[in-house]
């Protein structure tokens, strides 16, 4: 482990040091734009380096990015947290942005925490920002006494406050704000974020409740980010009505949540109040209408379906009569036998564009009742549940409408089942496949893997059975590729794996390597015990890039066999390239292979690196992930003593690349 980690250490600080050389160089002749860049990709391979960082963040100032600088210097303080010099930076920047409540709060932790000198300084600035703060705090709440109605004050009062981190007072503001100018929903949602840095997640959920059941679309969709995935509780409908009596489609929500807990009398209570806000709203007619019907209130219940029957909503309607019929009462008739009814799937395409996904589900539903063959409502319902975040019902949906007759439907529907079925699969089955010639051993190999992986939830780790391939063309290949474990061989197994960081990986696995080609020094059957790390990373502008340009991409892996004595094998495939413009159907990459292989036992046959250019390049009707490649090496053995082999070899290597996943 430690010389793969050597190695790998080795690698990346070569290259950082080459990205920040040329950083460095850049600063000196005032090519800011060059020296951000090296600078970033530096840092790609040591995110943790604070001067680099820090000289990013200065350059990115001097070409009047403040946004990028401030948030350079927030990773400083992060990883950081002593650095106090790149705090009272942070501070000034958050301040200079307008975000004023961030850089009183940075100066406040250094003045308290800092070095002598840094604490002095923070405290000017502290002061700075806090006494004004508070003068405007006090002015504001003058006003707001003298002049409750003030709709301006309230709100100046509320962002002071916010400012000047008191959310109490700025939640109850910002309340106060919206009572006077009930249209500006924002206010809500600005309600609810001082609520809950109060620490009262119950008034916080009641105002993102109330915002976000409103006819302003971008507040109904912040609120609705910030709301728990929970549905919400009883009590929390209680209080959002208690901010906005009149809200209907709370209302409603709370009634049809009685009616789900078995509570017909608290739903009849909340329908009764909707409709002395909205005496013509269909659906709470017709529902209360049927709550009086299931207590036998023949009169009240017929009064209000009546009036149900004789409105617009057909499907509603229909289910009315089939109430009715049920219960072996008259059908009330309608007043008009060719009402002018807005078509449900016309009333779902407006909901759904204003925002009222629970609305357009609804009237989809009803359209597909009255309409079934209609191909286009199922995937509009599709559509409604992905956002409605209901992913099964999603599924259903796209499933249904991926069979239609229609070729647009079926296609866009077809697409959308799978990209979700993927993501929401519990079993994930990936396979590759690189058959490749290498003139170093005048032989054909080819390496596979079939791998079916398990989620299971947040739990962080993945379990997976694995099939692996490991062949070669003739008997006399000589030694093992140090990469690739068993030769002439199937590898069963089952495996654990587990992130441990960004694109890095830990795993073990257990099985029996079973061989198709018969050998006198080893059983037909062996047990085969595994496990490693890998890391893998690319940068640029890969293989099918719109736009040509440099790209790097770094393959590291460390291995440790039971077959081989537990040896820990480890390599490191690097290359570095450009991706050329496109050649007719051909796109195509010029890349410079450095590969480094070695072991903890320091075998011969087992230290060994090689360089040297390729091509890369695919055909635009090739599958994606398909690849074909082409590398002439030179290479050198680490250790000649009791090596049988040159100390020095060239290669040539051919080889196809091919990966799907279900």
């Amino acid at each position: 482990m430690a010389g793969w980690l050597f190695v790998i250490l080795c690698v990346s600080i070569a290259c950082a040091a080459d990205s920040a050389t040329e950083a460095y160089a850049a600063l000196h002749r005032r090519d800011y734009e060059a020296a951000i860049a090296a600078f970033r990709r530096a840092l790609q391979l040591e995110p943790d380096h604070v001067e680099f960082r820090k000289e990013l963040g200065y350059a990115l100032l001097k070409i009047g990015a403040t946004a990028e600088a401030r948030d350079e210097f927030a990773q400083i303080t992060m990883h950081s947290p002593r650095d106090w010099h790149s705090a009272i930076e942070y501070g000034y920047l958050c301040h200079e942005m307008g975000e004023v409540a961030a850089a009183r709060r940075v100066f406040d932790h250094v003045r308290k925490q800092g070095d002598p000198d840094s604490r002095r300084i923070a405290e000017q600035a502290f002061r700075n920002i806090d006494e004004p703060l508070a003068a405007a705090l006090e002015r504001w709440s003058s006003i707001v006494t003298q002049s409750p109605q003030d709709y301006s004050a309230h709100l100046e009062l509320a962002r002071t406050a916010e400012n000047r981190e008191e959310p109490k007072i700025a939640a109850e503001h910002y309340l106060k704000a919206w009572r006077i100018k009930p249209a500006e929903r924002s206010l809500l949602v600005h309600a609810a974020r001082m609520h809950r840095l109060a620490g009262d997640e119950e008034g916080a959920v009641s105002a993102l409740l109330a915002a976000s059941r409103s006819s302003n679309p971008r507040a109904a969709e912040q609120a609705r980010d910030l709301l728990p995935s929970r549905h919400p509780y009883a009590a929390e409908y209680k209080k959002a009505l208690a901010l906005e009596p009149s809200n209907i489609e709370l209302r409603r929500e709370l009634a049809f949540l009685w009616l789900a807990v078995n509570k017909p009398a608290e739903a009849e209570q909340e329908f009764q109040q909707l409709l002395g806000y909205a005496p013509d709203d269909m659906l709470a007619l017709a529902q209360l209408g049927l709550i009086l019907l299931a207590r036998n209130d023949i009169p009240g219940a017929t009064k209000l379906l009546e009036k149900v029957v004789a409105g617009k909503d057909e499907a509603l309607a229909a289910k009315v009569r089939k109430a009715l019929e049920d219960k072996k009462l008259p059908k009330p008739r309608s007043s008009n036998d060719k009402p002018n009814v807005i078509p449900h799937k016309v009333m779902g395409d407006r909901s759904y564009a204003a925002g009222y996904l629970k609305d357009a589900e609804r009237y989809y539903q009803a359209a597909r009742e009255s309409n079934p063959n209609d191909p286009e409502i199922p995937l509009k319902l599709a559509r409604t549940y992905n956002m409605l975040r209901q992913d099964d019902e999603a599924i259903r949906y796209f499933d249904i409408a991926r069979r239609s007759n229609t070729p647009d439907i079926r296609k866009e529907a077809e697409k959308s089942y799978r990209a979700l079925r993927h993501t929401n699969a519990k079993i994930h089955t990936t396979t590759w496949l690189l058959p490749m010639f290498s003139s170093r051993w005048h032989t054909a190999f080819t390496y596979g893997q079939l791998k079916s992986e398990w989620t299971l939830g947040k739990v962080p780790i993945t379990p997976y059975a694995s099939l692996r391939f490991v062949g070669d063309s003739h008997r006399a290949a000589g030694a093992l590729t140090p990469q690739y474990l068993s030769e002439s061989s199937f590898i069963l197994g089952l495996g654990l794996r587990t992130k441990l960081w960004h694109n890095t990986f830990a795993w073990v696995e257990a099985g029996n390597a079973i061989r198709y080609r018969r050998r006198s020094d080893i059983g037909r059957a062996v047990p085969d015990y595994r496990g490693g790390i890998s890391f893998a990373k690319g940068f640029g502008k890969g293989l099918g890039a719109t736009t040509p340009g440099w790209f790097f991409e770094t393959i590291n892996d460390a291995v440790a066999l039971s077959r081989f004595q537990w040896n820990l094998i480890a390599y490191s495939q690097n290359r570095v390239g450009f991706t050329l413009p496109p050649l007719g159907a051909m796109q195509w990459q010029g890349v410079w292979n450095v590969n480094i292989t070695t072991d903890r036992k320091w075998e011969p046959w087992a230290n060994f690196s090689d360089t040297g250019p390729g091509m890369r390049l695919r055909l635009k009707w090739m599958p994606p992930s398909m690849m074909l490649s082409l590398d002439l090496l030179q290479g050198r053995y680490w250790i000649t003593k009791d090596n049988p082999r040159p100390a020095q070899y060239r290669d040539v290597r051919a080889g196809v690349w091919y990966a799907f996943t279900r």
